[in-house]
């Protein structure tokens, strides 16, 4: 029998729900679950970039260097984009996830596949990277099996169009993977630098890209109060250029046709250039002023601007032989992981706040100390959240830098630019909805401190049915 906590053909759900939040929207420790693995991520990653750093700036295929990027990829961007899926799949499709219960299976087994493979990589231990293979594979599945229903719904515009790519790349790079991940041991093929590429041009473009175009069109107009009279096309010329455009790019690549390669990214550019169009018009028609969302957006823009220019330069270099090609490659890599880095990491200012908000209503918390209405703003430190913004455009700077003129200073800084971005976000979101949950409305002048957010997710969320 359905309920409005518990929508027919979904299994667990969330008691307390406040009202105005749509029925099939997960409890709140579904989403909060991904978002806080990947700051762990985040800070795994930028340790990992410091014990790498070395040997970075000599091989950057070297597999100390591939586990630190497998932390960046899977466990944190990656983590990140499907706490995204979770929570606003439920939301753009106007219908519930299959069950609750997968939603968390999903989250233990890619916490587990995307900590072993890197670790399996960086260690030299292949047992590792074939365990951690094996959960990622897992999590893909019910992954799938989770959100089939919700996107097979029809008429519900780009951001579902998107979504249902999207998680075609995401089943596509997984079989990269396990491909890759028996390889290791087999020897089938010689997995050169354009064999790793087409491999990580499906990940980062067809996934991770896409999902994040799918659901930016669909939280921009919210975030900014921004609403584009007519037909706004670029958002649908972007999704499928960028898919159609990876279709050909990354067998071109695997297959070391370079006409293909050239005319899939060329069609992956277009697509790229629809969607910073589209985030103009939307700028353009906001009703909100500048704050600081709208620069990390911004930001993310032009680092994706300069994965585009390091990417053409890369490929010049590679085709002149130059040595330094290898390194300008592994910079574009570095650019395209700071434009869904910065991203991801300026929507979960507006993400998690409204998350928690949401469980703090349905926790009968809805005043601040002062009797005043609790606003998502009021949920973090916005000094704290500039710091994080810097921090973030630093880290992805200093990486870049370091693989450009082989510079292990600059490499280990970045790394520990990374780290600290992981511990103040984290922090910063996390500290003000924990003291209200314990002892009530905090003054919104009072600094973040670290905390236990694993113990916090674990004793105060949300229970499902």
């Amino acid at each position: 029998m359905s309920t409005p906590e518990t929508p027919s053909g979904t299994k667990g759900g969330w008691t307390g729900r406040p009202a105005g939040i749509p029925a099939g929207v997960p409890p709140p420790s579904v989403p909060l679950s991904f978002l806080v693995a990947a700051a762990g991520g985040l800070v795994a990653c930028g340790v990992a970039f410091v014990l790498a750093r070395s040997v970075a700036t000599i091989d950057p295929t070297d597999d100390r260097v591939v586990g630190a990027a497998h932390f960046a990829m899977l466990a944190t961007l990656s983590m990140g984009v499907l706490g995204a899926i979770h929570q606003f799949t439920p939301v753009i499709t106007q219908r519930p996830l299959r069950s609750v219960t997968l939603s968390r299976a999903t989250f233990f087994s890619w916490l587990a596949g995307s900590w072993l493979l890197p670790i399996g990589f960086m260690s030299r231990h292949e047992v590792l990277v074939e365990l951690g293979g094996a959960f990622a594979a897992l999590a893909v599945t019910v992954l799938v099996i989770n959100v089939a229903a919700p996107l097979r719904a029809r008429g519900k515009g780009a951001p579902t169009v998107g979504l249902r790519l999207a998680v075609i790349g995401f089943v596509v790079t997984a079989c990269y993977g396990v491909v890759y991940v028996i390889d290791r041991r087999g020897k089938w093929f010689d997995l050169n630098g354009h064999v790793v590429l087409a491999h990580a041009s499906v990940g980062l473009l067809a996934w991770l890209g896409l999902t994040y175009l799918s659901v930016s069109e669909k939280l921009w107009p919210m975030f900014m109060l921004s609403h584009v009279p007519g037909r706004h096309r670029s958002g649908w010329i972007a999704i499928w250029s960028v898919f159609s455009g990876v279709a050909l790019l990354s067998p071109g690549l695997l297959l070391a046709i370079p006409a293909l390669a050239i005319a899939g990214a060329a069609v992956v550019v277009t697509g790229l250039g629809a969607h910073l169009w589209s985030l103009s018009t939307y700028i353009r028609h906001r009703r909100r002023p500048v704050d600081l969302h709208v620069v990390f957006v911004v930001s993310s823009a032009l680092w994706l601007i300069i994965a585009v220019v390091l990417g053409v330069t890369s490929a010049v270099l590679v085709h002149l032989g130059e040595s330094r090609g290898v390194a300008w490659t592994a910079a574009t890599v570095v650019a395209l992981g700071g434009w869904l880095l910065v991203a991801l990491v300026g929507h979960a200012h507006k993400i998690v706040p409204f998350i928690a908000w949401s469980a703090l209503r349905g926790r009968g918390v809805a005043k601040k100390s002062d009797g005043s209405q609790l606003m998502f703003a009021d949920l973090f430190n916005h000094r704290w959240a500039t710091v994080d913004y810097v921090l973030v455009n630093a880290s992805v700077a200093a990486l870049g830098a370091g693989f450009i003129f082989g510079d292990r200073a600059a490499l280990g800084i970045g790394g520990v630019l990374l780290v600290a971005t992981g511990l103040t976000t984290a922090a910063n979101l996390a500290w003000r909805p924990v003291r209200l949950l314990k002892t009530g409305p905090v003054p919104s002048d009072q600094p973040p401190t670290p905390i236990s957010v694993a113990a916090t997710l674990r004793d105060r969320a949300p229970r499902s049915v």
